[in-house]
């Protein structure tokens, strides 16, 4: 009988729709939960809403036991006006290009954050603000991995996914323990000298 091993559940917050280099270098996360036995769940691409899309969102991450945040470009402007109407001094205009990722991203983050899940953030180049700025949250933001890796970064992505992976175990395995359970002894045996 040919019976597939579970896998441990993680909430990806990423678009839905990306361009065929985004969908490359998510398919590279997507590989990398694989291979460590998760489970992608992620609002348009593993699950579809009957309700409201944050409610499911919240339903979705009460069921994960780690969370991985893909900031990858939703949105490109070519100038903008900073702080509009605050008056001289505060008012900046910019004139170069900025790329913006989905707000969702902001959000996904931050109730995987209030839920205590071990947390892995992506970010593409160029992508700035909220949850993909240094020291925001505590945890690191790297840089989204590519298909043009040298066999060292891929080898480094792998011990970063291995690290964050080992997180999301512990959750999933300790989660369920009554509360009077000593979770240090958790996968010891205990030794009787009787």
């Amino acid at each position: 009988m040919n019976i597939a091993r579970m896998r441990i559940p993680v909430f990806v917050s990423c678009p839905s729709v990306l361009n065929a280099k985004q969908e490359a270098r998510a398919e590279i996360i997507h590989g990398l939960a694989k291979k460590y036995g998760l489970e992608w769940r992620g609002l348009g691409r593993s699950d579809y809403p009957n309700r409201l899309p944050l409610r499911e969102v919240l339903r979705m991450i009460r069921h994960c036991s780690g969370g991985i945040i893909l900031g990858f470009e939703q949105y490109h402007v070519t100038s903008a006006v900073y702080r509009r109407g605050c008056g001289r001094g505060r008012r900046q205009l910019i004139n170069k290009p900025l790329a913006f990722p989905t707000p969702w991203n902001h959000l996904e983050a931050g109730i995987l954050f209030n839920q205590g899940l071990p947390i892995l953030i992506f970010v593409e180049k160029g992508i700035s603000g909220g949850v993909f700025d240094p020291g925001i949250t505590d945890v690191y933001v790297h840089k989204m991995p590519s298909p043009t890796m040298s066999p060292k970064d891929r080898g480094d992505l792998d011990m970063v996914f291995q690290n964050w992976e080992a997180e999301v175990r512990r959750h999933y395995y300790h989660e369920w323990l009554p509360p009077d359970t000593d979770r240090n002894i958790i996968g010891h045996a205990e030794c009787s000298s009787e």
